[in-house]
């Protein structure tokens, strides 16, 4: 059984940088993919971002250029840096792990964290 444990997240103001967070609690696995989602109120889940093993990333359009999604060393963790936040970026952040390749839909993720809260005020 995979666990997630995020951290990070806060109340920042329009411009602000926020770092996210996430580790699991095994270390390796042959091929795998780490995602982040975030909900906000009313909204259904949405892809952020997604790396794979070798480090491939992908970005939702909104974020490019603002948010880079990187690995730890030791594959454990997944961290999320938001740069120049925007009040659409308040929401409910969920780091994702799953067994093979990235993908941009939240059913085909196996394993999820706890979530953690962004709210950027105007």
């Amino acid at each position: 059984q995979v666990q997630l444990v995020e951290s990070g997240g806060g109340l920042v103001q329009a411009g602000d940088s926020l770092s996210l967070s996430c580790e699991r609690s095994v270390r390796s696995f042959s091929n795998y993919a780490w995602g982040w989602f975030r909900q906000a109120p009313g909204r259904e889940r949405e892809f952020v971002a997604s790396i794979d093993r070798s480090g491939l990333t992908s970005y939702t359009d909104s974020v490019k250029g603002r948010f880079t999604i990187s690995r730890g060393n030791d594959e454990k963790m997944v961290y999320l840096q938001m740069n120049n936040l925007k009040p659409d970026d308040t929401a409910v952040y969920y780091c994702a792990f799953r067994f093979g390749g990235p993908r941009d839909q939240a059913s085909q993720y196996d394993y999820w964290g706890q979530g953690t809260q962004v709210t950027v005020s105007s």
